[in-house]
Protein backbone atom coordinates (compact mmCIF):
# COMPACT_ATOMS: atom_id res chain seq x y z
CA UNK A 1 0.00 0.00 0.00
CA UNK A 2 1.49 3.29 -1.14
CA UNK A 3 0.35 6.54 0.46
CA UNK A 4 -0.33 9.06 -2.29
CA UNK A 5 -1.26 11.96 -0.01
CA UNK A 6 0.53 12.02 3.34
CA UNK A 7 -1.49 14.99 4.63
CA UNK A 8 -4.83 13.31 3.95
CA UNK A 9 -3.63 9.96 5.27
CA UNK A 10 -2.43 11.32 8.60
CA UNK A 11 -5.46 13.62 8.95
CA UNK A 12 -7.72 10.61 8.40
CA UNK A 13 -5.70 8.60 10.89
CA UNK A 14 -6.05 11.39 13.46
CA UNK A 15 -9.84 11.48 12.94
CA UNK A 16 -9.96 7.71 13.28
CA UNK A 17 -8.02 7.69 16.56
CA UNK A 18 -10.01 10.56 18.08
CA UNK A 19 -13.30 8.96 17.00
CA UNK A 20 -12.37 5.60 18.52
CA UNK A 21 -11.30 7.33 21.75
CA UNK A 22 -14.65 9.16 21.96
CA UNK A 23 -16.59 5.98 21.24
CA UNK A 24 -14.67 4.03 23.88
CA UNK A 25 -15.05 6.87 26.40
CA UNK A 26 -18.80 7.01 25.73
CA UNK A 27 -19.21 3.42 26.86
CA UNK A 28 -18.48 4.56 30.43
CA UNK A 29 -21.87 6.30 30.38
CA UNK A 30 -25.39 4.98 29.91
CA UNK A 31 -25.95 4.82 26.14
CA UNK A 32 -29.72 4.38 26.15
CA UNK A 33 -31.70 3.97 22.94
CA UNK A 34 -32.56 6.20 20.00
CA UNK A 35 -35.91 7.05 21.60
CA UNK A 36 -34.49 7.50 25.11
CA UNK A 37 -30.91 8.70 24.75
CA UNK A 38 -28.51 8.48 27.65
CA UNK A 39 -25.52 10.76 28.28
CA UNK A 40 -23.22 8.46 26.30
CA UNK A 41 -25.40 8.27 23.18
CA UNK A 42 -24.22 11.42 21.41
CA UNK A 43 -20.46 10.92 22.07
CA UNK A 44 -20.77 7.31 20.90
CA UNK A 45 -22.52 8.23 17.65
CA UNK A 46 -20.14 11.16 17.11
CA UNK A 47 -17.13 8.90 17.74
CA UNK A 48 -18.37 6.24 15.34
CA UNK A 49 -19.11 8.81 12.60
CA UNK A 50 -15.72 10.48 13.11
CA UNK A 51 -14.00 7.09 12.90
CA UNK A 52 -15.80 6.21 9.68
CA UNK A 53 -14.94 9.59 8.19
CA UNK A 54 -11.29 9.17 9.22
CA UNK A 55 -11.10 5.68 7.73
CA UNK A 56 -12.59 6.94 4.45
CA UNK A 57 -10.17 9.88 4.26
CA UNK A 58 -7.15 7.66 5.05
CA UNK A 59 -8.27 5.05 2.50
CA UNK A 60 -8.82 7.70 -0.20
CA UNK A 61 -5.28 9.00 0.48
CA UNK A 62 -3.93 5.63 -0.64
CA UNK A 63 -5.82 5.83 -3.93
CA UNK A 64 -5.25 9.37 -5.16
CA UNK A 65 -3.16 12.40 -4.45
CA UNK A 66 -0.78 14.90 -6.00
CA UNK A 67 2.33 13.79 -7.85
CA UNK A 68 4.71 14.87 -5.07
CA UNK A 69 2.90 12.77 -2.45
CA UNK A 70 1.67 15.87 -0.59
CA UNK A 71 4.27 15.49 2.18
CA UNK A 72 3.59 16.60 5.73
CA UNK A 73 5.61 19.70 6.54
CA UNK A 74 7.70 20.39 9.60
CA UNK A 75 6.00 20.88 12.95
CA UNK A 76 5.18 24.44 14.00
CA UNK A 77 6.74 24.10 17.46
CA UNK A 78 6.47 27.79 18.33
CA UNK A 79 2.72 27.84 17.65
CA UNK A 80 2.13 24.54 19.45
CA UNK A 81 4.03 25.72 22.52
CA UNK A 82 2.32 29.11 22.85
CA UNK A 83 -1.23 27.95 22.05
CA UNK A 84 -1.10 25.00 24.44
CA UNK A 85 0.68 27.13 27.05
CA UNK A 86 -1.95 29.86 26.76
CA UNK A 87 -4.72 27.35 27.43
CA UNK A 88 -2.82 25.90 30.40
CA UNK A 89 -2.28 29.38 31.88
CA UNK A 90 -5.95 30.23 31.26
CA UNK A 91 -7.05 27.32 33.43
CA UNK A 92 -4.64 28.25 36.20
CA UNK A 93 -5.57 31.94 36.12
CA UNK A 94 -9.29 31.21 36.07
CA UNK A 95 -9.52 29.02 39.18
CA UNK A 96 -6.00 28.98 40.62
CA UNK A 97 -4.21 26.05 42.23
CA UNK A 98 -5.35 25.92 45.88
CA UNK A 99 -2.95 23.10 46.77
CA UNK A 100 -0.02 25.32 45.79
CA UNK A 101 -1.51 28.47 47.29
CA UNK A 102 -2.08 30.10 43.90
CA UNK A 103 -5.33 32.09 43.97
CA UNK A 104 -7.76 32.30 41.07
CA UNK A 105 -7.69 35.55 39.14
CA UNK A 106 -11.10 35.18 37.51
CA UNK A 107 -12.45 35.18 33.97
CA UNK A 108 -11.36 38.64 32.83
CA UNK A 109 -7.70 38.29 33.84
CA UNK A 110 -7.61 34.72 32.51
CA UNK A 111 -8.88 35.84 29.09
CA UNK A 112 -6.29 38.61 28.89
CA UNK A 113 -3.59 36.10 29.84
CA UNK A 114 -4.84 33.62 27.25
CA UNK A 115 -4.90 36.13 24.40
CA UNK A 116 -1.58 37.78 25.26
CA UNK A 117 0.31 34.47 25.57
CA UNK A 118 -1.33 33.04 22.43
CA UNK A 119 -0.32 36.18 20.50
CA UNK A 120 3.33 35.13 20.88
CA UNK A 121 2.60 32.29 18.45
CA UNK A 122 2.91 34.92 15.70
CA UNK A 123 6.31 36.17 14.70
CA UNK A 124 5.21 39.81 14.64
CA UNK A 125 3.37 40.62 17.87
CA UNK A 126 1.13 43.67 17.72
CA UNK A 127 0.26 44.59 21.29
CA UNK A 128 -2.49 47.09 20.38
CA UNK A 129 -4.27 44.50 18.24
CA UNK A 130 -3.83 41.88 20.96
CA UNK A 131 -5.29 44.09 23.69
CA UNK A 132 -8.27 45.05 21.51
CA UNK A 133 -8.97 41.37 20.81
CA UNK A 134 -8.62 40.48 24.51
CA UNK A 135 -11.04 43.27 25.47
CA UNK A 136 -13.62 42.13 22.91
CA UNK A 137 -13.31 38.51 24.07
CA UNK A 138 -13.53 39.50 27.75
CA UNK A 139 -16.66 41.59 27.20
CA UNK A 140 -18.24 38.92 25.01
CA UNK A 141 -17.43 36.14 27.46
CA UNK A 142 -18.84 38.14 30.36
CA UNK A 143 -22.02 38.89 28.39
CA UNK A 144 -22.55 35.27 27.35
CA UNK A 145 -21.43 33.26 30.36
CA UNK A 146 -22.14 35.53 33.30
CA UNK A 147 -24.97 37.78 32.14
CA UNK A 148 -26.92 35.61 29.65
CA UNK A 149 -26.29 32.09 30.98
CA UNK A 150 -25.91 33.17 34.62
CA UNK A 151 -23.02 30.76 35.23
CA UNK A 152 -21.43 30.97 38.65
CA UNK A 153 -17.66 31.29 38.52
CA UNK A 154 -15.21 34.01 39.53
CA UNK A 155 -15.08 36.98 37.19
CA UNK A 156 -12.50 39.09 39.05
CA UNK A 157 -9.58 38.13 41.32
CA UNK A 158 -10.81 36.94 44.71
CA UNK A 159 -8.44 39.28 46.57
CA UNK A 160 -10.05 42.30 44.86
CA UNK A 161 -13.73 41.47 45.32
CA UNK A 162 -13.39 39.83 48.72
Amino acid sequence: MKIKSQKDFFAGLMYLVVGVAFAIGATEYNIGTGARMGPGYFPLILGVLLSILGALIAFKATLSGPDDGDPVGKWAWRQIFFILGANFVFGILLVGVPSLGIPGFGLIVAIYGLVIIASFARKEIQIKETLILATILAIGSYAVFVWALNLQFPVWPSFIVG
